[in-house]
């Protein structure tokens, strides 16, 4: 049997035993204790540090000693050895002071978690939006009422049925309309199951459940009106879930959690070394996306006071990665060249073949995916705002850790999609973080003055609480500022001569004090730091190299709208986008956040059938585009590193840099 240590976390006091040789941040979670962490437990982001506490504590009855844990390792010697200041500034040494994910039990130990490291649920913004949605599921009910079987006729009580069913639906659609024959049909065989029984209980008055009018998949007692389904975006960093009533279309309840599978890796690309490392790693990931969606979908029944088997209908969509662990399909192809799926067209599954504790016979819809790393949720999001049927040329970014993008009109999409890294969510970010209670959310720089105010999430005005980090939507705000401000230049290096007791030489180079320690929960200044500039440059760079390359397919200078969808998408400011060049140009009334679509074009598919059908069409018409094969790629992704833009004017923003200069770099990375 595997060793137990005794282990008490504080300040919370939970308390409990693990196993020898599991990380501090793993019994954390098993005892309901979160700590903080957005690099995939790396030992780079230092989110998750904790203080190993020595002595006899006759409380708990235990020894705590830092020898009862593991020495410490040479990546968290790297990181500390960078932050001496950190050190000095709290009175920690090293060995005292460990990061959770790399430190492991071997003893009794208490454990402190500071304010930094605690963990807070993420606010997760991907409500959903007010949509007309003609109303057509795949699932209608009927009422059936037979008469009993006797010894004149002894009819087989599923044919029986079907006949019934076949009267019934020509009654609701018409002696002339089209409707399957009742020795066509079908009954899904869980349903068959408790068919006898549910008959004899009703006295032969049922209502049925029929999946697009071929197979039964439930039988109930009497007159049942509602039906219920419910849609699902799995995002890599965020999971929501909607549950809506199949005849009227209302949304009954929203879910959302943290994607659990991120603890295996920030972004797709780890989570597909992951499986390929370890070879329970698929099983792993598999398991942790189906326990959250059960997990969901029972928060989001009792919201609406019904049963889980009420539910007979999902319809879930997700990145290529997302797609695969979901369905236990290995995702090793995908992260390999030529980069090719297991399957591109629309699955269905029955809910019990994944494990999803709807009705056992109900069933799980999963759009098709398009290209590599162009999934499910992309095709969602053409669903949901249709370029397939413009005239102009439309430009679609869902902004995350992966970004994928859709260029095009009615004649012709073309697509492509490009990691982004999780810069612009908060990791590797000094002082990044996700979009939770505390955060950072906006902020503003006096050009004159050059000091900041800032707005914290769940406050109601500027300046007011304290601050614990900084999320997305402020850093794409504090980058573009610092550039407005003159406080960086276009190539993202400071300006060190200015005269301003925020602007000074930090641990690891130049930065900008956002916060002062004493406005603060972590007792820290909140700083941009040079390297933090650098990284959203990395990422701005990528995102806006794919959009060009797209444009370049199409002969477009710009488009003609940018729409900007996702839950971190909703919530960028567009004219500072703009400024740091994360977006092409465009006039900036032509620039819109929409939202989360991928959610919102499940929910579409989830309520109309031939949306289905339409999407399916679509998807196979669309133009695929890896970007590594552009062999422009790198000259433009060099160009794109400065803000907005080494060459490019952005004339829609160029009024909020009067005294831009060209940059003599240009040329070297220009086409001869």
């Amino acid at each position: 049997m595997t060793k137990k240590h005794n282990i008490i976390l504080q300040p919370s006091g939970s308390r409990g035993q693990v196993d020898e040789g599991m990380s501090i941040r793993s019994a954390a979670r098993e005892l309901g204790v979160e700590i903080e962490s957005i690099c995939a437990e790396n030992a780079t982001c230092g989110k998750c540090m904790v203080l190993i506490e020595e002595g006899r504590f006759e409380k708990y009855n235990i020894d705590s000693k830092r020898e009862n844990v593991s020495p410490v390792s040479p990546e968290e010697s790297a990181y500390f050895a960078r932050r001496p200041k950190l050190l000095k500034d709290k009175g920690w040494e090293v060995g005292h002071v460990r990061l959770s994910c790399q430190c492991k039990i071997h003893g009794d130990v208490l454990i402190n978690v500071p304010e930094e490291s605690r963990g807070n649920k993420q606010i997760v913004r991907k409500s959903a939006s007010n949509r007309a949605i003609e109303i057509k599921p795949s699932v209608h009910k009927y009422l059936v009422t037979m008469s009993p079987p006797n010894l004149e006729r002894p009819i087989a009580d599923w044919e029986r049925l079907a006949k019934g069913i076949e009267t019934s639906m020509q009654l609701v659609h018409g002696v002339d309309a089209k409707v399957p024959r009742w020795y066509e049909m079908e009954i899904d065989y869980q349903c068959l199951r408790g068919l006898s029984k549910t008959l004899r209980d009703s006295k032969w008055n049922v209502t049925v459940s029929v999946w697009q009018n071929k197979e039964v998949i439930e039988v109930q007692a009497g007159y049942v009106e509602d039906s219920y389904g419910a849609a699902v975006d799995i995002g890599s960093t965020t999971v929501a879930l909607y549950l809506c009533n199949l005849r009227t279309g209302d949304v009954l309840a929203s879910e959302s959690e943290m994607n659990p599978q991120i603890v295996y890796g920030e972004d797709v690309m780890s989570r597909i070394q992951y499986t390929i490392e370890h070879p329970d790693g698929l099983e792993k990931l598999h398991k942790a996306i189906i326990s959250t969606l059960n997990k969901l979908l029972k928060q989001a029944a009792h919201t609406a006071k019904i049963k889980m088997h009420e539910i007979l209908e999902m319809v879930l969509v997700g990145n290529s990665t997302m797609h695969h662990v979901l369905l236990n399909l290995h995702p090793k192809d995908l992260g390999l060249a030529p980069f090719v799926p297991t399957i591109h067209k629309s699955v269905d599954v029955k809910a019990r073949e994944l494990g999803i504790h709807i009705n056992s016979s109900g069933n799980i819809h999963i759009l098709p995916t398009i290209a590599s790393f162009v999934g499910a949720d992309t095709s969602a999001m053409i669903l949901a705002e249709e370029p397939h049927k413009q005239d102009e040329n439309w430009l679609l970014i869902d902004v995350g850790t992966n970004a994928e993008l859709i260029l095009g009109n009615r004649k012709r999409l073309v697509c492509t999609s490009t990691p982004t890294g999780p810069a612009l969510e908060g990791a590797h970010v000094e002082y990044g973080m996700r979009a939770a209670p505390g955060a950072i959310e906006r902020v503003h720089i006096d050009e004159t003055t050059l000091e900041p105010k800032y707005k914290i999430v769940g406050e109601d005005d500027w300046n007011q609480g304290k601050a614990k980090g900084i999320c997305g939507s402020a850093i794409i705000d504090a980058v573009a500022e610092l550039f407005r401000t003159g406080i960086v230049d276009s190539r993202g290096k400071f300006k060190t001569t200015l005269e301003s007791k925020r602007i000074r030489k930090g641990e690891s180079g130049w930065e900008y004090v956002i916060a002062w320690a004493d406005e603060t929960s972590i007792g820290r200044d909140i700083p941009m730091t040079q390297q933090d500039v650098r990284q959203i440059q990395l990422a701005k760079a990528a995102l806006f190299t794919a959009s060009r390359t797209l444009l370049k397919r199409f002969g477009l200078q710009d488009p003609d709208k940018v729409i900007l969808a996702g839950g971190f998408g909703s919530f960028i400011d567009k004219e500072k986008a703009m400024l740091i060049g994360l977006i092409p140009d465009c006039n900036l009334d032509n620039v819109y956040a929409v939202g989360n679509a991928a959610g919102d074009g499940a929910r579409i598919a989830l309520l109309n059938i031939e949306k289905r059908n339409e999407i399916d069409a679509v998807t196979r018409s669309v133009e695929r585009f890896e970007l590594p094969t552009d062999p422009e790629f790198q000259n433009q992704f060099m160009l794109a590193t400065s803000f907005p833009h080494m060459s490019e004017p952005f004339p829609h923003i160029a009024h909020l840099i009067p005294n831009r200069v060209a940059d003599p770099m240009a040329k070297n990375f220009m086409p001869k």
